[in-house]
């Protein structure tokens, strides 16, 4: 039997502070950490009700509450989903938590609590809970940011592109036009750091969110091919891209960014041979391998790859042919999907990037082809009518300037509403060519859907954004319909509109 000392001791002993009171809320023991922690002296509180320790605002709830637990006597936390607040000597409030027990001294019931100060962790807390919203606050202002770097920062580069597109057909002396030459250059590669870091941007604050769905690798396979067959060509290689039945369960959009990034750094460290695009099955999994036979990776390098800037064989300070960043994207998005990538490389022989998909559940491939554009009618235009659609002014003026330079009427317009009125009043428009982001006033979506509502037909559409997988999302497959990265340089922007003439 343990003597009274002893518990006396104990309960002393205890880090929180121990009161034990009676069924009429008296209180029958105070152990000494009620003095550090209310200014008390355990014999100031002893033979008083329990509620002298309580702000007045909770004192009469207290009552009702205390009466409830001496019917209940559970050992339970008391004021569960509640801010408790205990009241000192010196008038002073501070918040605690409170275990109650219940303790049987015969017939009578005594209820032993245990108080604890928890000042420093509701600091913590609301510390914490300040830093997520100036966070959330920062990535909201990030994403703002982000949204209009997007449109903006492209834009200057747009008009370039389209300027030197231009000039080009306008100068004829060797001099200027390598001095042109060098320009474009300068400019296709000032557009795709740009658009690497913007990428990069988004997957770091969040911005980019992956829409899952069921497609077929087959149609991802055919837009691979057509952009990226010229680019194989020109360096003499042979880009293969077989056959494939399969469907997987992924984003589309960002899948295709993946493979764009892998077979883009194939063809680029690739001297000779050929660069292949394969896809198979592998157990309830699809393997897409992106495999080449370029210069390989060391396999001290290896882990290195992802690194933002990273280039293999590559000196810091040196002269580059791009700038690294394609693989930390791969990397980003391959995380941002939960899916998984491989790399197998020998130096001198090849190297094979291999992204697992979950398989989707898409009907195998009896699937149709993206329809193409219907052939031109038999007696054409002798000039065909562009409609323009760009809030930009220097944009709009560069692009107008070049699309007049090779032959086409154009009207231009920067806003939906008089992309509108145009249509109601010139019906002849046998091209759209819009902005994606349009300002206030609607997007290139809504300019390509009201103008044919006008029109009352499927009018040819170009549509040039920063943007694309949000387009894509909007506008859905569309064989009238081509959707293309801002900055798109001058004979880029002419090769989708001849595509969509028939010309």
């Amino acid at each position: 039997m343990l003597s009274a000392e002893l518990v006396r001791s104990v309960l002393d002993a205890a880090p929180d502070a121990m009161i034990i009171i009676d069924s009429t809320g008296s209180v029958l023991f105070a152990s000494h950490q009620i003095t550090a922690l209310f200014g008390y002296s355990p014999e100031a509180v002893i033979g008083r009700k329990v509620e002298m320790l309580l702000p007045e605002r909770f004192r009469q709830r207290h009552v009702g509450h205390r009466s409830t637990y001496a019917a209940a006597g559970r050992v339970r936390p008391m004021g569960i989903g509640l801010d408790l607040f205990a009241l000192r000597a010196d008038g002073t409030e501070f918040p605690v938590e409170i275990s109650l027990s219940p303790i049987r001294d015969g017939a009578e019931l005594l209820i032993a609590a245990a108080i604890r100060d928890v000042t420093d962790r509701k600091r913590a807390e609301r510390e914490l809970k300040e830093a997520r919203a100036e966070a959330d606050r920062a990535n909201l202002a990030k994403s703002r940011f982000l949204a209009t770097a997007s449109h903006d920062l492209r834009q200057p580069l747009q008009t370039l592109g389209m300027l030197n597109g231009t000039l080009r057909r306008l100068v004829s002396e060797s001099d200027a036009l390598e001095a042109l030459d060098q320009q474009e250059l300068a400019i296709g590669s000032m557009s795709r750091l740009l658009n690497a870091l913007l990428d990069i941007s988004k997957l770091e604050s969040g911005a980019i969110k992956p829409d899952i769905t069921d497609f077929r690798v087959a149609a991802l396979f055919d837009e691979l091919r057509g952009e990226f067959a010229s680019l194989a060509r020109s360096k003499g290689l042979q880009f293969t891209v077989e056959v494939s039945a399969e469907s997987v369960h992924s984003d589309p959009s960002l899948v295709g960014q993946i493979l764009r990034n892998l077979v883009a750094n194939a063809i680029k460290y690739t001297q000779t041979g050929s660069v292949w695009l394969v896809c198979r099955q592998q157990g309830g999994s699809v393997h897409i391998d992106v495999r080449d036979s370029g210069i390989g990776i060391p396999p001290e390098q290896l882990r290195f790859i992802y690194d933002e800037f990273y280039q293999i064989g590559v000196a810091p300070n040196s002269s580059r042919d791009g700038y690294g960043l394609g693989l930390s994207i791969v990397q980003r998005l391959v995380k941002l999907l939960g899916l998984r990538i491989d790399v197998e490389s020998q130096v001198g022989v090849g190297s094979t990037f291999s992204l697992a998909l979950p398989l989707g559940a898409a009907a195998p491939a009896t699937a149709a082809q993206r329809p193409r554009p219907s052939a031109p009618p038999a007696t054409p235009r002798v000039q065909r009518h562009v409609l323009l659609v760009e809030d930009d002014p220097g944009v709009r003026n560069a692009t107008r300037i070049f699309l007049k330079g090779e032959g086409y009427r154009v009207t231009a317009t920067a806003s939906l509403s008089e992309a509108i009125r145009c249509a109601s009043e010139t019906r002849d428009i046998d091209v759209i060519v819009s902005d994606f982001h349009l300002g206030g006033d609607g997007t290139g979506t809504d300019v390509i859907a009201s103008v044919r509502k006008v029109l009352n037909r499927a009018t040819a559409a170009v549509l040039v954004t920063g943007d694309t997988s949000t387009a894509v999302r909007e506008l859905g497959r569309d064989a009238q319909l081509r959707i293309t990265s801002k900055p798109i340089n001058a004979d880029e922007m002419l090769a989708l509109i001849r595509e969509l003439l028939g010309s």
